[in-house]
Parts: structure tokens; sequence; C-alpha cells
């Protein structure tokens, strides 16, 4: 007797007591599922076709139903724009798009209320060129103290027409700008790792760590459970700003140590702020984006006494493939257990194209590709990723829309295209819009519910079906199995918990292991494989057959059991 399983729909609410339990334990980071919310394509509140604070805040029951421990919100400073509120010109005021500082504390309050925390970013790299200390430093000219709080130099050459090194910005070309003085001659330079519009702090200035000292305590005494802070391998330079001697730079990113990122100073700048953060009751955690090129390197930032979590980007570049994961998983494990950290496992950001349509192409395409794929073969597989992410021990980050199995959106006309490194022509592929396209919430209505009136960037026909109101109570649709997975891993102490996995025997191509009572089998190739029953079926990411003590796995399919 043969018996089919497909994943099971999850209830469709979590009970405020249950998440207030949640919110209340202790540690509750090192096994935290993580959202992260892109706040201008969330949800719109009042029909501008931008999401703000507001709409956050009306669809946090749905986080909280959808089972998650915290959410991340994208910068809402602010901001001319210039990147997308990376580029910050006042790190205590909300931008008027998405609303107020009065909208940004009831946010707080009402996510606390439902049980759940609120991580804000933090951009202590480099400041928006219309930050006050900035515009003072272009109006005071050369060697005035407000040039010293960024990285201003002459420029080499004759006549200064040459920038002061040869670094290259992460968005293409020279990463120095010429500013024209206060007397309209040609002047210094000033250095900018991003766009020229985000130039960067001079963190050897003390009133640079005074600054941002105080930005902390700003939002820590709003009530923020944390922060994620961008570009944290950067900050520091290495002294006298030394040329690297090589052209193509960007190559090297995650390769080598830069004389601009990873610099062992980051770390001092990391205890002053541990500090602080322990100064606040409620576990408030930092969170690193720190891109350096081992995880050996990223465990030096979740060190103790520094930060609390670092994120795992070389599982997010991994392939769907049993040999390669199983090799990160391993060295993510051993990287961070002699520092007492917990790993990190995310599959998608705002930066990357989506998981679902990386995997519907093939291998060493990079995580910013323009090809749709086969979009059957990339749900399959997403879906048995994020029961294997969800599986591993240590905290799980969770992109918006990838619980209702989006894919990229990879044919946006390029006259409606925003990022602005699509507008340099070097440096990234500036294809960032297709991840960021305001997500489905209903079947009909001009956004499919995002907002009335419109969004942003286009929207695909085919959403619809895709929408949160279309998948909720659906049986095996994407968004029920993210429902029933993360409610299973709340229910279950041996998922999430702990530091380690133990291997067990598997056919090629599959990944298994055990940890306590509860037992994951993924199977990353194409064709049907044949394992033991390992105990009470808990969920799989598509359907299965049962027969004698064995169970036909398909391929790109993930299962769970317990013993218990």
């Amino acid at each position: 007797m043969s018996q089919q399983h497909s994943a099971a729909p999850a209830p469709t609410s979590v009970t405020s007591s249950a998440t207030a339990t949640v919110a209340g334990r202790r540690d509750w980071w090192r096994d935290a599922v993580i959202y992260q919310v892109y706040p201008r394509s969330f949800a719109d509140s009042n029909g501008d076709g931008m999401g703000d604070l507001e709409g956050v805040r009306t669809r946090l029951p749905y986080l909280r139903d959808l089972g998650v421990d915290a959410v991340w919100l994208s910068p809402f400073y602010a901001s001319p724009q210039a990147d997308a509120g990376y580029d910050v010109a006042d790190y205590r005021a909300v931008d008027p798009m998405f609303g107020s500082l009065l909208d940004a504390d009831a946010l707080i309050r009402d996510a606390h209320g439902l049980g759940l925390r609120i991580i804000v970013d933090l951009v202590p790299n480099h400041s928006s060129d219309q930050y006050e200390w900035f515009r003072r430093a272009l109006a005071e000219g050369p060697g005035s103290p407000s040039r010293d709080r960024y990285h201003f130099r002459p420029g080499k050459g004759k006549n200064g027409e040459l920038p002061p090194n040869d670094w290259e910005s992460i968005f293409g070309g020279p990463a120095w700008t010429r500013v024209t003085e206060p007397d309209g001659t040609p002047g210094e330079w000033y250095l900018h790792l991003f766009a020229p519009e985000q130039p960067d702090f001079n963190w050897e200035h003390p009133a640079v760590g005074d600054e941002f000292r105080s930005i902390l305590r700003f939002w820590l005494d709003m009530g923020v459970d944390g922060f994620r802070i961008d570009v944290a391998h950067g900050m520091v330079k290495a002294q006298g700003l030394p040329d690297l001697g090589s052209h193509e730079q960007l190559k090297l990113l995650g390769n080598d140590v830069m004389p601009f990122f990873d610099q062992d100073g980051v770390h001092d700048i990391y205890r002053q702020w541990r500090l602080i953060l322990d100064e606040y009751s409620g576990e408030r955690i930092f969170v690193a984006e720190a891109w350096t090129p081992t995880v050996e390197r990223t465990a030096n930032y979740v060190r103790p006494d520094e930060l609390h979590q670092a994120f795992n980007f070389q599982y997010l570049g991994t392939h769907w493939d049993a040999e390669e994961l199983r090799t990160v998983i391993d060295r993510t494990l051993d990287a961070m257990r002699p520092v007492g950290a917990p790993a990190t496992w995310v599959l998608s950001n705002h930066d990357v194209t989506r998981h679902a349509t990386r995997f519907a192409n093939p291998a060493g395409l990079g995580t910013q590709i323009r090809l749709a794929g086969d979009r059957a073969l990339g749900l399959r597989r997403a879906r048995a990723a994020t029961l294997l992410m969800l599986a591993l021990p240590g905290s799980a980050y969770v992109y918006q829309g990838e619980e209702l199995g989006l894919p990229d959106v990879v044919d946006l006309p390029d006259e409606v295209r925003q990022d602005p490194a699509y507008f340099r022509g070097a440096g990234q592929d500036g294809f960032r819009d297709g991840c960021r396209v305001p997500i489905p919430w209903t079947r009909t209505g001009s956004s499919y519910g995002f907002g009335a009136g419109g969004s942003w960037l286009p929207q695909p026909a085919g959403w619809a079906e895709l929408s949160v109101e279309a998948q909720t109570g659906a049986a095996g649709s994407t968004l029920e199995l993210y429902r029933a997975a993360l409610a299973t891993r709340r229910d279950q102490p041996d998922l999430g918990a702990g530091d380690a996995v133990e291997w067990l025997r598997a056919p090629e191509g599959v990944l298994a292991f055990r940890r306590g009572d509860f037992v994951c089998v993924a199977n990353t190739t194409g064709e049907s494989v044949t394992v033991p029953a390992h105990g009470r079926l808990l969920l799989s990411s598509g359907e299965i057959t049962e027969a004698d003590g064995e169970v036909k796995v398909p391929g790109d399919t993930t299962v769970w059991w317990t013993t218990a």
C-alpha cells in the first residue's frame, strides 16, 4: 500500500500569546527567522504607488501569521534616493515618501504588540552628498575641519587632474570625484566607494564615531530591536589610501582583503557599539552585511564582544548542488562554532536575483541575471531549498515575496528601470529592479492589492495567482508551505537550535542529516531517489510516495521527518 504526501496547509493564524512568548524568550536571535521588508515595494497606504511605513504597519498581522520572529526594514531615512535610500541625508528622520517618525513609532509599537521585533538598516560607511556635514565641507573649502570628516585629497598630475589613487567604485568608474571649490576653480577630490552622491565618512575622525553612537541611541530609545549594518566591512580604510595596483577590481571583491574593505580596524568600532547595545534591555542585536573573502573572516565580526550575526553570502551564492551545499554548510558551522555565534542562512535579498529564478537557470551565471529560465524547475528547487535552509542550525532570512514563490521580473522595459547602477554603464549590472517589484496581495486591483494607485515598478500580469489571496488556504501553495514550515520549526526544538548537523549516508546528489529527533533529506538531483523512511513525516516540498518503510523522493524535493 502506498501513500502520497504533499505539504499540508498550516493554520492561518497564530495567537498573540504564542507570538508574545516567542518575543520574550532569551537568545531569540540565535534561531530567529527574520523577514526582510523593502518598504517601497511591500504595501502602499496612500495610493501614491510607493510603499510606506503605514503600509507595512497594516500588514504586520500577515507577518505574525506567517510565523516569522522579526522584521528587518531596508532604509526609510530622509534621502534624495540616489541609491534607493542608502544615501542618507538625515539619520534621525523618515523620508516623507515613507511617512514620518510618528509612523515609525506606531509601526514599532504595533510590531511589539504582535510579538514581532523590528530591525532597521544603518548606513555608516557613507552619507548622502546632501548630508549637512558634506554640504558644509564643500562650502568651507580645502583645509576646513568639515572636510576631515570625509576623505578629501588633492589630485595627482600637474594640475591635480587625476584621482588621488586607483580605487574603483562598486558602481563603476573611479571611486573619486573632483569638486569645484567655492571660488569656482577645480579643487580636491573626495572618496565614494559607491555612487558620487555617497561620500565615504572618515572614521578616523572622532566626530564620526560620536555621531553614530548618538544615532544608535536615538533609534534604541525609539524601541528598535536591532540594526542591520550596511557595508559592515567598510568604514575603515588602509593607512595612506594605497593604490590597489589592478583594474577590474570588482572581480576581486569577496576574494581578497581590499585596502578599503574588511580592514581590521572595523572591529574596534563594533566593540564600542556593542557596549552601547548591551546597556539596553530586551536583547537588541547587530547584523553585519559583511562581504569577506572567506566565512572564517566573516566570523571575526561576530566574536562575543562584537556583532551578533553576519549574513552568509557564501551560502547565498551556492548552486543547487548537494556537494557544494554540504561544503558551505560545514565550513559555515565550523567557522561560527569557535566564536559562539549562530550561523545565518539566506537565499534572496533586495540586491540579487530571486532564487526562484536563479535556480531556474544553469549554474555559473552569478547572483544577478536576466534570464527567466525554467519557471517550474526554479520554483520546485526554491521550495526545496527553503526547507533545507530552515532545517539548518542558526538563523534564517526570508526576503519579502519569496514565500509566494515570486520569480524575478527579468523583462522590465529599460524605460521603467530605476536601479542607479543601471545608468552608470559599468560596475554592477544594474538589474536589481527585478527583485524589487512590489509584491501582490490580491487577485485584482491596479497593483494586486499593493495600493490604490498602481506601483512604482510594473507587476507582471501573471502575478494574480501568486498573490497572498490566491495562495491562502490553497493546499500545496508556496505560501502555505512557508506557513507550515515556520510553524513546524517553532514546534520542533531540534530545528534552528544548536551548531552542528549529523550527516547521514545518502545517494549521490542527496543531502541527509539528523538533528536530535529531526531528519532532513534534500534531493538536489533531477531524478527520483529512494531513501528509508526516517520516522513520522512532518513536511515535504513536493509529493512523495511511501511504501514498506521506504520513501520515493522526487527530484528537487526536500522532506522533513521526526523520530519522536
